[in-house]
């Protein structure tokens, strides 16, 4: 595989080339940028895919959303639809993606929308249902919306800055693009990390001035959930289950399984992998051969909402993000920003 990514090289020079001159004509304002009243808070990534995008706009959910009418804006990967549609119960991962599912699910005093088309996306939320700010999921490169701040995540063991454009490695565009970003993020991090490699990652990533950095981890739930039950944890402990995941990196997942002492047979699908009917099968399969009484199935928060009720003792594992410090003055740059755009 390595191989063969070091021969695509040209092939992404040509895609880097083709994003600078890109990006360039945004900042030259050839192209457009449309600018809205309202906050415009953009979180977004360098890197594809498992950065923790998801727990980030939680986190700035339960942050906001007992001051601020909030509404979510995704375009919704992997969705049969395109147009724009305002979530509701009816609505399936099929229908608009499972981030979104997961947001309109977890967060009922949130609007969230999807729409391939962003700028459509925001007039029509303000058309619709007038909030007072808009959580862009996964819009980094989306420049035609203009963001009132962008917020950066890149993962702890995988910085932006030591990584190269598609194909040859992981990035949607230069790493030259983090400059668009307000505050940046460094996610996943050990609970455990240091001073001296906090300030190492900081010389790497050589920021702006205007630029804030964080840290954040990971934090795990001690209870799993299903449609109408929650567990702890702990009583899994030395109890055998299966683990589905359709998550770009189970690792840490499966790590903190194992910290518990929970026995898990592992089923890997890929990131936003739809589930067959195939699929279910495989899994029911395993699940009847546990040698338990419960015989239960732990997947991830996003890929619950895909499984609808096609499993029985189906549980979900919920994350959040925490940070390792400054958190208060990570959430008074938030509010400051808003107050004043709003104001």
């Amino acid at each position: 595989m390595k191989l063969i990514r070091f021969l695509l090289f040209p092939i992404a020079v040509l895609f880097d080339l083709i994003t600078s001159i890109r990006n360039l004509f945004f900042d030259w304002e050839f192209f457009k940028q449309h600018r809205f009243k309202l906050p415009v808070i953009v979180v977004g990534n360098l890197n594809v895919g498992g950065t923790g995008k998801s727990p980030q706009v939680e986190y700035l959910i339960r942050l906001l959303k007992d001051e601020y009418k909030i509404a979510i804006l995704s375009r919704g990967y992997k969705r049969k639809t395109k147009d724009f549609q305002i979530i509701d119960i009816n609505h399936s991962s099929e229908d608009v993606g499972d981030e979104p599912l997961q947001f309109y699910k977890k967060f009922e005093e949130v609007d969230v929308a999807v729409d391939f088309n962003r700028v459509n996306g925001i007039n029509q939320l303000i058309k619709k249902v007038k909030p007072q700010l808009i959580l862009l999921d996964d819009a980094f490169q989306h420049r035609k919306v203009k963001g009132s701040l962008y917020i950066l995540l890149t993962k702890y063991n995988d910085l932006y800055s030591d990584d190269f454009v598609l194909p040859t490695g992981n990035l949607r565009e230069s790493k030259r693009g983090a400059k668009r970003a307000d505050i940046i993020i460094i996610t996943k991090c050990p609970q455990n990390m240091t001073k001296e490699k906090r300030s190492s990652i900081v010389n790497r990533l050589k920021l702006l001035d205007k630029q804030q950095i964080y840290f954040s981890s990971i934090k795990y739930d001690k209870f799993i959930y299903s449609n109408n039950n929650k567990l702890c944890l702990s009583n899994l402990k030395n109890t055998e289950i299966i683990v589905v995941t359709g998550i770009a990196n189970p690792l840490p997942l499966l790590d903190y399984l194992s910290q518990n002492n929970i026995k898990y047979n592992h089923i890997k699908f890929p990131d936003h992998h739809n589930f067959s009917e195939q699929d279910f099968n495989k899994i029911k399969k395993m699940q009847s051969s546990l040698n338990t009484e419960t015989k239960i199935v732990l997947t991830t928060e996003k890929d619950f909402v895909r499984f609808g009720a096609s499993l029985n003792n189906l549980f979900y594992l919920p994350i959040q993000t925490v940070f390792l410090e400054k958190e208060k003055q990570f959430n008074d740059s938030i509010i400051n920003h808003i107050k004043n755009k709003i104001n």
